[in-house]
């Protein structure tokens, strides 16, 4: 891996009949003493597969939020796995209640226009994930249709690797692999004309699904992990949309520009951790989660 992470879970004074399960980059998970998983989005903020010793005010609220406004819209399309967000004080409104799943090692990412990772493999044999494009397509254009490319799920610190369809369906079987495939794109679908109205372009997502384990979810695929938040989605300004050049976007776009500026004095080829952030490149990189959150839902953060 290109570096083993030990995370440690921020300390929010749960209490003891709160058991640790696992940390992610973002995300605490814990189990609560009725066997419900305490899904807590932290402030922590990663970048370049590192987590960064600076934490962003805010934003596991705001990725809760938006999290919460997009499962609302979503009902009716696909189950998902909240179940309360009735939680406890000391993590009201960065954390959900959630059903346990079996999750499904698939990364399931949309896309729609051309971008990031999406944008390496198209230069590179002009097809993403087994999907052929046509040529001249430039650095974020609209694909012809949106296109599922899938992932395969790395550790910490490793970076996910893009996989065709038929290696999903070696990984999952046929049936799950179609309903995976399905969904996603319909997803993306929905949400890119929500966003757009709102005047942002929904350039790519990733969603990630489990499949119930007990109730009326049961052996059923549902939703799982935050959905359509800047952390799993490229956002960008749709008044300022160029093809062929980097879009200015609602994410960690700061962050990153900052860690690969001399300002940094970090070189991410190094294999050393990155330093802690200035002020102002939190404060902006806040300005975006919250303007992200507010122009989206036409709702005010508080």
């Amino acid at each position: 891996g290109a570096n083993p992470v030990t995370i440690q879970p921020t300390d929010y004074e749960l209490g003891a009949e709160f058991k640790h399960v696992y940390s992610g980059k973002v995300r605490d998970l814990y189990e609560a003493p009725d066997g419900r998983l305490l899904f807590i989005a932290s402030d922590r903020i990663s970048a370049y597969d590192w987590i960064l010793p600076s934490v962003i005010p805010d934003k596991g609220r705001i990725l809760t939020a938006m999290s919460m406004w997009w499962f609302d819209r979503l009902q009716g399309i696909v189950p998902n796995h909240v179940l309360s967000t009735n939680v406890p004080n000391a993590v009201r409104g960065r954390a959900t209640y959630c059903e346990k799943l079996e999750m499904l090692p698939v990364e399931c990412v949309a896309r729609g226009y051309l971008a990031g990772s999406g944008y390496t493999d198209y230069l590179r044999d002009q097809s993403i994930c087994g999907n052929g494009l046509p040529p001249g397509l430039k650095d974020g254009a609209k694909l012809p249709k949106t296109l599922f490319t899938p992932a395969t799920k790395a550790a910490i610190g490793d970076h996910d690797e893009n996989v065709t369809f038929d290696e999903v369906i070696t990984s999952i079987g046929m049936e799950e692999a179609q309903q995976l495939k399905r969904y996603t794109t319909w997803i993306y679908d929905v949400a890119a004309e929500i966003a757009y109205e709102r005047g942002i372009i929904l350039a790519d997502t990733k969603f990630e699904f489990g499949l119930g384990l007990v109730g009326t979810n049961k052996d059923q695929i549902v939703l799982a992990d935050e959905v359509l938040t800047p952390d799993s989605s490229r956002y960008w300004p749709a008044d300022q949309w160029v093809p062929g050049q980097a879009q200015p976007s609602y994410d960690k776009q700061f962050v990153r520009d900052w860690l690969t500026s001399p300002a940094s004095g970090w070189d991410k080829n190094s294999g050393e951790a990155p330093p802690a952030l200035p002020e102002d490149v939190i404060e902006k990189t806040r300005e975006r989660y919250v303007a992200a959150y507010e122009q989206l839902t036409g709702q005010k953060f508080s």
